[in-house]
C-alpha cells in the first residue's frame, strides 16, 4: 500500500508511530506501526512508549511460504509474550492458513481481517456482506449475512485524513 506521508512520499518505511485511528480495541493508543518482517531488537528500540504494535502495516503481511509464515509468528509472538497489545493486518487471502499459527490463543492479539470492497458507496441499499464457509458445513456452524449498511455506520468509519498524522521513524 503506497501512502503519501506529510513529509513527502517515502519508500521502504519500516516503522512509524501514531495514534491507532481504526475502531479496534486499541483505538486511540500510541502505536508503533511495523512494515514487513523486522528484528525484535529493532522493534523494541522503536517502541518509544507505545502501548500497541500494529504488524503488517502498509499491507505488508503477505507470506509466500512456511518459512515466511514462521518469521511473522515468531516476531509477533515475542511481543505478545511481553504483554504488548498487538494487531496484525491480514488480507482475506491469508485467513485459511492463518489459523495454523497460535496467535489467536493470545488475549492481547487483535487479528484484523482486511476485505477490500472497491466503490463501496455504489452498491445499492439491499447489499449484504455474507460470511460463508469454504464448503457446506466445512468449518463454520453456518453462514452470517449482514446488511452492508449495518457495518458502514459512522461509528465504525475512519476517513483517510486520519491516517496522515503518523511520524516516520528512521
Amino acid at each position: 500500500m503506497k501512502r503519501n506521508y506529510t513529509s513527502g512520499e517515502h519508500d521502504n518505511i519500516q516503522f512509524f508511530t501514531g495514534l491507532e485511528v481504526e475502531h479496534t480495541p486499541a483505538f486511540g493508543m500510541k502505536t508503533l506501526f511495523v512494515t514487513g518482517i523486522q528484528s525484535s531488537e529493532d522493534i523494541a528500540k522503536n517502541l518509544q512508549g507505545c502501548e500497541h504494535i500494529f504488524f503488517g502495516a502498509n499491507h505488508s503481511f503477505n507470506p509466500k511460504n512456511y518459512s515466511e509464515w514462521r518469521e511473522w509468528d515468531i516476531m509477533i509472538q515475542f511481543f505478545l509474550d511481553k504483554d504488548y497489545l498487538c494487531s496484525l493486518d491480514i488480507p482475506i487471502s491469508a485467513v485459511e492458513e492463518f489459523n495454523d499459527s497460535g496467535l489467536n490463543e493470545y488475549n492481547n492479539f487483535i487479528p484484523q481481517i482486511r476485505v477490500a470492497i472497491p466503490y463501496l458507496k455504489l452498491w445499492n441499499y439491499n447489499t449484504m456482506l455474507k460470511i460463508d464457509d469454504t464448503d457446506f458445513n466445512a468449518t463454520n456452524p453456518g453462514v452470517w449475512s449482514v446488511p452492508m449498511g449495518a457495518i458502514t455506520q459512522r461509528k465504525y468509519f475512519t476517513p483517510w485524513r486520519n491516517y496522515k498524522k503518523d511520524e516516520i521513524l528512521k
